[in-house]
Protein backbone atom coordinates (compact mmCIF):
# COMPACT_ATOMS: atom_id res chain seq x y z
CA UNK A 1 0.00 0.00 0.00
CA UNK A 2 1.45 3.42 -1.11
CA UNK A 3 -0.02 5.02 2.50
CA UNK A 4 -2.37 7.74 -0.04
CA UNK A 5 -5.81 7.42 0.86
CA UNK A 6 -6.93 9.48 -2.00
CA UNK A 7 -6.29 7.95 -5.55
CA UNK A 8 -6.43 8.79 -9.19
CA UNK A 9 -5.27 12.37 -8.95
CA UNK A 10 -2.01 13.98 -8.48
CA UNK A 11 -0.97 14.65 -4.88
CA UNK A 12 0.87 18.13 -4.05
CA UNK A 13 -0.69 19.71 -6.88
CA UNK A 14 -2.75 22.52 -7.66
CA UNK A 15 -6.15 21.02 -9.36
CA UNK A 16 -9.40 22.29 -10.94
CA UNK A 17 -11.78 20.28 -9.73
CA UNK A 18 -14.12 19.93 -12.42
CA UNK A 19 -11.36 19.36 -15.46
CA UNK A 20 -10.34 15.97 -13.20
CA UNK A 21 -13.45 14.53 -14.88
CA UNK A 22 -14.37 14.94 -18.75
CA UNK A 23 -17.63 14.27 -20.35
CA UNK A 24 -18.17 11.82 -22.74
CA UNK A 25 -21.40 11.95 -25.42
CA UNK A 26 -24.26 9.37 -24.03
CA UNK A 27 -22.77 8.50 -21.01
CA UNK A 28 -22.19 8.78 -17.58
CA UNK A 29 -18.30 9.13 -16.41
CA UNK A 30 -16.92 8.38 -12.86
CA UNK A 31 -13.98 8.55 -10.93
CA UNK A 32 -13.27 7.09 -7.76
CA UNK A 33 -11.05 9.63 -5.66
CA UNK A 34 -11.18 8.15 -2.41
CA UNK A 35 -13.54 4.59 -0.61
CA UNK A 36 -13.72 2.95 2.56
CA UNK A 37 -15.99 1.41 4.64
CA UNK A 38 -16.54 4.85 6.24
CA UNK A 39 -16.83 6.82 2.63
CA UNK A 40 -16.49 7.53 -0.72
CA UNK A 41 -15.54 10.65 -2.52
CA UNK A 42 -16.08 10.30 -6.48
CA UNK A 43 -16.32 12.82 -9.11
CA UNK A 44 -18.98 12.32 -12.17
CA UNK A 45 -19.69 13.75 -15.13
CA UNK A 46 -23.09 13.28 -17.00
CA UNK A 47 -24.19 13.96 -20.65
CA UNK A 48 -27.48 15.70 -21.25
CA UNK A 49 -30.05 13.73 -20.29
CA UNK A 50 -28.37 11.06 -18.69
CA UNK A 51 -29.28 9.38 -15.55
CA UNK A 52 -29.46 7.34 -12.51
CA UNK A 53 -32.51 5.94 -11.72
CA UNK A 54 -34.07 6.27 -8.07
CA UNK A 55 -32.32 4.19 -5.59
CA UNK A 56 -31.48 4.83 -1.37
CA UNK A 57 -27.96 4.37 0.29
CA UNK A 58 -26.82 3.58 3.50
CA UNK A 59 -25.20 6.59 3.92
CA UNK A 60 -25.82 9.96 3.84
CA UNK A 61 -24.69 11.87 0.68
CA UNK A 62 -23.53 15.27 -0.52
CA UNK A 63 -23.54 16.01 -4.04
CA UNK A 64 -21.72 19.39 -5.01
CA UNK A 65 -22.14 20.61 -8.85
CA UNK A 66 -19.06 21.73 -9.84
CA UNK A 67 -20.48 22.55 -13.48
CA UNK A 68 -23.86 22.44 -15.51
CA UNK A 69 -27.08 21.70 -14.24
CA UNK A 70 -28.90 18.61 -12.30
CA UNK A 71 -32.17 17.68 -11.46
CA UNK A 72 -32.08 15.84 -8.35
CA UNK A 73 -35.33 14.29 -6.84
CA UNK A 74 -35.03 13.18 -3.37
CA UNK A 75 -37.74 11.41 -1.76
CA UNK A 76 -41.09 13.19 -3.92
CA UNK A 77 -39.25 16.01 -3.79
CA UNK A 78 -37.14 17.50 -7.50
CA UNK A 79 -34.52 20.09 -6.72
CA UNK A 80 -32.95 22.08 -9.71
CA UNK A 81 -29.00 22.36 -8.82
CA UNK A 82 -26.86 24.58 -10.15
CA UNK A 83 -22.96 25.08 -10.87
CA UNK A 84 -21.34 26.25 -7.39
CA UNK A 85 -24.51 24.69 -5.25
CA UNK A 86 -25.06 21.52 -3.14
CA UNK A 87 -27.63 19.22 -0.96
CA UNK A 88 -27.19 16.77 0.91
CA UNK A 89 -29.63 13.23 0.08
CA UNK A 90 -30.35 11.51 3.34
CA UNK A 91 -29.21 7.97 3.64
CA UNK A 92 -32.25 5.24 2.95
CA UNK A 93 -34.36 8.02 1.18
CA UNK A 94 -34.41 7.02 -2.36
CA UNK A 95 -33.37 9.65 -4.77
CA UNK A 96 -32.28 10.07 -8.41
CA UNK A 97 -30.12 12.65 -10.62
CA UNK A 98 -31.06 13.73 -14.30
CA UNK A 99 -28.92 15.86 -16.68
CA UNK A 100 -31.06 18.67 -17.87
CA UNK A 101 -27.83 19.77 -19.13
CA UNK A 102 -24.55 18.43 -18.92
CA UNK A 103 -23.08 18.76 -15.50
CA UNK A 104 -20.28 17.23 -13.32
CA UNK A 105 -20.21 17.07 -9.24
CA UNK A 106 -18.38 15.35 -6.50
CA UNK A 107 -20.09 12.78 -4.13
CA UNK A 108 -19.28 12.07 -0.82
CA UNK A 109 -21.08 9.51 0.67
CA UNK A 110 -20.26 9.14 4.40
CA UNK A 111 -21.16 5.49 5.95
CA UNK A 112 -22.21 4.77 9.73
Amino acid sequence: MSGQFIKNIDHKTILVMENLVQYQEGTVVSKTLAQSKAHSVTLFAFDKGEEISAHSAPGDALVYILDGLAEITIGDEKFDVKKGETIVMSANIPHALLAKERFKMMLIVIFQ
